[in-house]
């Protein structure tokens, strides 16, 4: 059994990497005996030319036939026992009639040709799962589970519990997905997020089974059972897309049969008009009617579509994208229209202080500061936000007494002597962000704006959006229009649609979408899911998505990466550029031998390579979408 490779280090960090080529090949049965085939092949032919008696070569090439035709004519025989007629068993009629008239080696050929493209398809498939599947080993085997009495037991990692904590010491991996709430430390995500750099996580910060700590201890509380982690999703998600095929690979099946039983007719036709109208002899009737047969076969025709769609997917779901099904694959690139959600997708619903209005005679750090002494009790976001401002300042928190909540307004508490209260002001259609205004004994000392953060990487994603679709982008958002029209001006949004229900969403995307448009939904909200599910794709973002978004989704953004939207648009283009390229290309090599064995003779041999050829050159083809510069460039 061939070892595992060894993970691959870059600047001391270790990134996922599938077994190799040769890795892959060996452990897979079609393979072998595709090895075998061609060994006996080979050993056959040497004999041949050497001038060995004839019964010796042709055992080797009946062996060559057993080895490298069983499979493929079993699987032949249990599709003609189901009524539907299979291309492999027209490959195996055709080598064996090949050899019923002499024409042992080229026959030998023809297995060896089929049996090798066949194991390659099979390779190509096993790669593109391997590729996703060496995320599995990421996760460790075992976690440090922290007892309640601060002891600590070692336990399997798939047996961790959501509210179960577990202690990560420095270089150890995670054991679960879950969320810091004790230490300081940077995170390597490289090999789930592709972030190129460590984080650093701290309290409340999510951090993701698989990736390494640094050199900080960590206490993590787990958030997600092993079986619903990013990783086992990624997998799971993988699988399942790999069971389901697009409408052009469900096109090509329907045709398969008709075309395929086409083949058989059209062959009997062609071994039977030149006996009974030209005086051809049997034997050159028969050596054109198997010629007829190989390459008027759908093999490449069959292999064009499914290898591309698989391989994009893997590679998506190595840069953290999940794409549920070939389907969705294949449909992304017709996207005309790319409609994002405001809050949590394009900025990162958490609010910040971005404005301080003091009253004459007050300075903003006082306001500021009696403002955080008191919202320091509170758990509200814009409470945690102004305390989070409070400490970028480096002011000091004044001790309160008599703190208490005002149910829907605010806070108060008594700070230095005097009754400090904190409470949303009165918004109106003109206000961009969360107003707070803050009372000292019943005077306004100041006001305080919070707004949604809005995410780094926003206006250049969006931006590369709009480019690549050649169209602008489009805002859906329950947001007021100030705060919608800020953030679309800031990230160069074209049309914006501000104060929607969910029932909006839903009626403005089927709109568009019965003008004949294809739109590309991005959200994370339940009153997301909707919308998503009425999209021609709806794509959630993974970390602060709803369950039900996420489950709604046709894709899912693992890591919160707006880039990514062009770059998955752009590689499922260029996916259905390979399947195009490829049907053209089987079509091309079908045409051209078909007519050469009509109007001329076509050699055997040649026939052979041309036809299964062209099957290995469009599995090759698509297995190039596997390469990181598919997804980059």
């Amino acid at each position: 059994m061939t070892p595992p490779r060894a993970p691959a280090v870059v600047q001391d960090r270790v990134l996922p990497r599938p077994p190799s080529v040769l890795a892959t090949g060996l452990k897979l049965p079609e393979v072998r005996w595709a090895l075998a085939a061609l060994a006996l092949f080979l050993l056959g032919w040497g004999l041949q030319l050497s001038g060995a008696p004839a019964p010796l070569w042709w055992s080797l090439y009946l062996a060559c036939y057993a080895t490298g035709g069983w499979e493929p004519a079993l699987a032949g025989l249990r599709a003609l026992r189901e009524k539907t007629l299979d291309v492999d068993l027209l490959m195996i009629v055709a080598a064996i009639a090949a050899a019923s008239i002499g024409q042992v080696f080229d026959g030998a050929l023809l297995i060896v040709i089929f049996a090798t493209s066949g194991a390659l398809e099979v390779v190509v498939t096993q790669r593109t799962a391997d590729s996703v599947d060496s995320l599995l080993n990421l996760a460790p085997e075992q976690a440090t589970l922290l007892h309640g009495d601060g002891t600590t037991t070692t336990v399997a990692s798939r047996d961790l519990e959501p509210g179960e904590r577990i202690l990560v010491r420095p270089g150890e991996r995670i054991g679960g997905d879950g969320t810091v709430v004790e230490g300081t430390s940077e995170v390597d995500q490289q090999a789930i997020t592709g972030e190129s750099v460590p984080v650093v996580r701290g309290m409340g910060d999510e951090v993701l089974s698989g990736t390494v700590n640094g050199t900080g201890t960590l206490t993590v509380q787990v958030t997600r059972p092993a079986s619903a982690s990013v990783i086992a999703r990624i997998v799971t998600l993988v699988e399942e897309a790999s069971e389901t095929k697009a409408r052009t690979q469900l096109f090509i099946e329907k045709v398969e049969q008709t075309y395929s039983f086409g083949v058989v007719v059209a062959t009997l036709l062609v071994l039977a008009v030149p006996m009974l109208f030209f005086g051809h002899a049997f034997e050159d009737a028969l050596l054109r009617a198997i010629v007829f047969m190989i390459v008027a076969s759908p093999c490449a025709v069959v292999l064009s579509t499914m290898p591309p769609l698989l391989a994009s997917i893997a590679n998506a779901g190595r840069h953290g994208v999940l794409v549920k099904s070939a389907t969705v694959m294949e449909g992304i690139g017709r996207t005309t229209v790319i409609a994002f959600d405001k809050t949590g997708t394009l900025t990162e619903g958490a609010p910040e202080v971005t404005d301080i209005g003091p009253v004459t005679g007050h300075g903003t750090d006082t306001v500021l500061a009696l403002a955080a002494a008191v919202e320091h009790y509170s758990e509200h976001p814009l409470g945690r936000a102004i305390v989070r401002a409070a400490a970028e300042r480096d002011l000091p928190l004044q001790e309160v007494t008599g703190f208490r909540a005002l149910p829907g307004l605010g806070v108060v508490g008594r700070v230095d002597g005097s009754t400090v209260t904190v409470e949303r002001g009165a918004a109106d259609s003109s206000t961009t962000g969360t107003l707070v205004q803050v009372r000292r004994d019943e005077s306004l000392i100041g006001t305080i704006t919070l707004t949604d953060r809005l995410r780094p990487d926003a206006p250049a994603a969006v931006r590369a959006a709009a480019d690549l679709i050649g169209a602008p982008a489009v805002l859906l958002t329950g947001d007021n229009p100030a705060a919608a029209a800020t953030v679309a001006e800031r990230t160069g949004i074209g049309t914006v649609h501000a104060s929607l229900l969910p029932q909006d969403k839903v009626a403005l995307v089927t709109g568009l979408e019965a003008r004949g448009e294809r739109v590309l939904l991005v959200g994370d909200g339940v009153n997301d899911a909707p919308a998503l599910a009425s999209a021609s794709t709806g794509a959630a973002m993974g970390r602060r998505g709803s369950d039900l978004a996420l489950d709604t989704a046709d894709v899912i953004i693992v890591r919160d990466e707006l880039g990514s939207v062009a770059n998955l648009v752009r590689l499922s283009r260029r996916a259905r550029r390979y399947v195009i390229a490829n049907l053209a290309v089987a079509a091309t090599v079908i045409t051209v031998l078909v007519t050469w064995d009509l109007v001329a003779t076509l050699p055997l041999a040649l026939a052979v390579a041309g036809h299964e050829g062209s099957t290995v050159l469009v599995a090759l083809n698509g297995a190039r979408l596997l390469r990181r510069s598919a997804w980059e460039a």
